[in-house]
């Protein structure tokens, strides 16, 4: 707009041609040097204020097309509504991206929806697509039916087994299970835990990011079990589903009452385990259990001594990573090998998938105020309703 009002003439007179010389020349620095700055992004680039999408502005005039957003489900999280969408809407918004060319959908937990929304946001002019597959089949599905049409993907937050996407983008999610771990190491310590006996519950077998979870965690606590300074109770099948987890739970706490730590893949699953600890009348620090995705029931958890911590991946930065690699393609260029950080092997298709992998957090309640409340990911309000949790926040020095 600055450059409008310098360079049209009153009246709507024509200039002469060095002022239209003058005038190109200026405009193609601003673009050079917008473009420029796009080109310095980095997998940390991306902030709270979302102030990295403005540098975007000139690949949003450049490409063509829609962007469709696939979402998988409502189940067994409320990011997807409460976070992604709206941080990926926030994300195309400040870099000048018009609202009605994003195409966001959500399959609530169907696979079929999500192919068919993926072919209806194609047909709907969507020239990129940014998907969180349901599964890696349905994933593989919508790739095949995507690169047939010329339509580019980005695998987002799950990567597709045997899929042909273009980029991934998530946390980096070896580190995430690697937090996981050494949380238990910790845990044990500070809650002098003796002779520690770990059962291992693990994620849902269909997500890859359960497998990445498992090799960062494991990887930390092989060598204690291995040495004998902790004992692997066992390691029942995995699932994302707390009523299952809990069940499973309870089964091998009968089979093996000496167990007294439990490490578990995210907050939800924690929740249905310490549930039923607080049945048995287990006391608070006495045994510890992990968690991921610091959801306001596992912050609680974790204010009152019932969980060691969570892994916290801001999702804000994840949108916009997404939002950026969705704009680069659109536009036809290559993103900065300085954002593209990393590789993610598709164990399926045997191939390494550029990859864009963020960095997660541990959170305990010494710095609890300072990511998730201060973020709002968790709003304080919401943590510390009720007098027991109101004290847990004093105690936290959370607000």
């Amino acid at each position: 707009m600055l450059f409008h009002s310098l360079f049209i003439s009153p009246k709507g007179r024509r200039r002469s041609t060095a002022a239209n010389v003058l005038t190109g020349a200026v405009l193609v620095i601003g673009f050079a040097g917008s473009n420029a700055l796009a080109q310095d992004l980095t997998a940390s680039s991306f902030k709270a204020d979302f102030s990295a999408m403005k540098s975007l502005k000139p690949l949003v005039a450049k490409g063509k097309g829609k962007i469709g957003v696939l979402l998988p489900e409502t189940t067994t999280s409320a990011r997807y509504t409460s976070f992604d969408a709206p941080y990926l809407k926030k994300a195309f918004a400040e870099a000048g991206f018009p609202a009605d060319q994003v195409i966001i959908s959500n399959a609530q937990g169907s696979e079929s929806s999500e192919l068919t929304q993926a072919q209806s946001a194609i047909s709907q002019g969507a020239t990129v697509l940014v998907m969180d597959p349901i599964s890696s089949g349905v994933g593989a599905s919508i790739e095949t039916y995507a690169k047939q049409h010329g339509v580019p993907v980005i695998d987002y937050d799950r990567l597709t087994l045997g899929g042909n996407r273009d980029y991934y983008v998530s946390f980096d999610n070896v580190a995430v299970g690697k937090l996981i771990g050494q949380g238990m190491e910790q845990c044990l310590t500070d809650w002098k835990v003796k002779d520690p006996k770990i059962l291992v519950m693990r994620g849902a077998p269909t997500d890859n990011n359960a497998t990445l979870f498992a090799q960062g965690y494991m990887g930390v606590l092989k060598p204690s079990f291995d040495s004998g300074k902790y004992t692997n109770v066992g390691e029942p099948a995995g699932t994302w589903d707390p009523a299952t987890a809990r069940t499973t739970f309870e089964q091998q706490f009968t089979a093996h009452p000496e167990i007294n730590a439990v490490l578990v893949p995210n907050d939800d699953n924690a929740n249905a385990v310490i549930s039923y600890l607080k049945t048995l009348k287990v006391p608070p620090k006495t045994f510890p259990t992990t968690g991921q995705d610091a959801t306001l029931t596992g912050m609680q958890n974790v204010l009152t001594g019932y969980q060691c911590g969570s892994v916290y991946k801001a999702i804000y930065l994840e949108a916009q990573a997404a939002a950026t690699l969705a704009l680069y393609l659109r536009a036809g260029e290559k993103p900065p090998a300085a954002l593209v950080n990393g590789s993610t092997m598709d164990s399926q298709a045997n191939v390494e998938v550029p990859s864009v992998l963020l960095t997660p957090l541990w959170v305990t309640v010494k710095d609890m105020g300072t990511t998730v409340v201060k973020d709002n990911f968790v709003p304080a309000k919401q943590l510390c309703a009720g007098s027991t949790m109101a004290a847990a926040c004093k105690a936290a020095g959370i607000k």
